[in-house]
C-alpha cells in the first residue's frame, strides 16, 4: 500500500513542479533558474513541516509516504538544480552559478528548519 501512496504523490508532484517552474520562470526576465529554486525551497519547507507533524504524532507514516516521499520527492529536483547550475557556468555565468548553488543550499536548509520549528510550535 505504501508504494501506491508514493506513486500517487509523485503523480501530483511532478506536474506541480513543471507548472510551478514554468509559471515562476515566465514572470522573471532572468537567466537565473527561479522556478527550480522556488520548487526546491517550497519542498524543503513542506518536508520540515511534515517531519515536525510526524514527530509530534499529528501525522503518520502514510502521510509522510504520500506527501513527503511522493509529492515532495517529485516536486523537488536536485538533478535539474545541478543541470541548471552547470549550464550557467558553461555559458560564462559563473557568478550566477555560484549564487544558485549557495543560495539553494542555504535557503533549502533554512526552509526545512523553519518548517520543523513551525510544526513544533503549532503542534506542541
Amino acid at each position: 500500500m505504501t508504494w501506491v501512496l508514493v506513486a500517487v504523490g509523485g503523480m501530483v508532484g511532478a506536474p506541480l513542479r513543471y507548472l510551478t517552474d514554468r509559471a515562476v520562470q515566465a514572470r522573471r526576465e532572468s537567466v537565473f533558474p527561479w522556478g527550480t529554486f522556488t520548487v526546491n525551497a517550497v519542498g524543503c519547507l513542506m518536508l520540515g513541516l511534515l517531519t515536525g507533524a510526524v514527530a509530534s504524532g499529528a501525522a503518520g507514516s502514510r502521510i509522510m509516504a504520500f506527501l513527503g516521499t511522493g509529492l515532495c520527492g517529485a516536486l523537488t529536483t536536485y538533478s535539474t538544480f545541478s543541470y541548471e547550475t552547470l549550464r550557467l557556468a558553461e555559458r560564462g555565468r559563473g557568478g550566477l552559478a555560484s549564487a544558485n548553488a549557495l543560495l539553494s543550499v542555504l535557503v533549502g536548509l533554512g526552509a526545512v528548519f523553519a518548517g520543523l520549528a513551525l510544526a513544533r510550535a503549532v503542534l506542541a
